[in-house]
């Protein structure tokens, strides 16, 4: 994958998904090399096209700067949508701008998430380390559900705990009493994408007009 790349060479591509802003001036944004010059709509509607089954749904409590970084792994690991419960404003600075290629949808209390599972019939699944919590080493995690996170300080509330068809945990070995919650998001999706997910695509992503360009802006060739 290369990193920011300038504007493309002219004669331009002439493929509607492109940006002509992009192309005039060059492309730094944190997108995969297939994306490249393409506006945001493009690449959402093509995300559409191939998100996964787990929607990831997190307890914002305390504006919890953990929050950005669940929703960048989220993208990353082709969510099907982000749910903010509780508090409507969370802190984006750790998403850097990956919210933008999601679908982010807000719950003001677990039972509103609850009746949007319901309505998908997607069960709940909590991740907290708390009494009755099913290791998630051990656990097939359902191809289609609600992936619940608590926040940084208290985990799950009581509420979002009562509204969970299942809690898992991560096996720890350590001194401390719990895992950092973007830590734990990370792992639960990884867990949910080893065992549902096809396996990637080897070698670069680089179907997208100009993506062959590399960091300086200028065509490379690949061996």
């Amino acid at each position: 994958m290369t990193g920011p790349v300038g504007p493309h060479p002219q004669p331009w591509p002439d493929d509607p998904r492109l940006d002509p802003e992009l192309l005039a001036t060059g492309d730094s944004r944190n997108v995969v090399d297939r994306y490249r010059y393409w506006t945001v709509e493009a690449i959402v509607a093509d995300l559409d096209t191939r998100r996964f089954g787990f929607h990831v749904a997190i307890e914002n409590l305390a504006h919890d700067f953990n929050i950005g970084s669940i929703v960048r792994t989220a993208n990353a690991f082709q969510a099907a949508s982000v749910q903010v419960v509780g508090r409507r404003r969370w802190n984006r600075r750790g998403a850097m701008v990956t919210d933008r290629y999601l679908h982010v949808h807000h719950h003001p209390d677990p039972a509103a998430l609850a009746r949007f599972a319901g309505e998908g019939d997607l069960p709940v699944i909590g991740v907290d380390n708390v009494p009755g919590s099913v290791p998630v080493e051990s656990y097939e995690l359902p191809a289609r559900c609600v992936l619940f996170f608590g926040s940084e300080s208290d985990g799950l509330s009581p509420d979002a705990l009562s509204v969970c068809d299942t809690t898992v945990s991560i096996a720890q070995y350590g001194s401390t009493r719990s895992l950092n919650v973007g830590a734990a998001a990370a792992i639960v999706m990884h867990t949910w994408i080893r065992q549902h997910a096809p396996a990637p695509p080897r070698g670069p992503q680089t179907s997208a007009p100009g993506a062959e360009l590399g960091r300086s802006g200028f065509p490379t060739t690949e061996v």
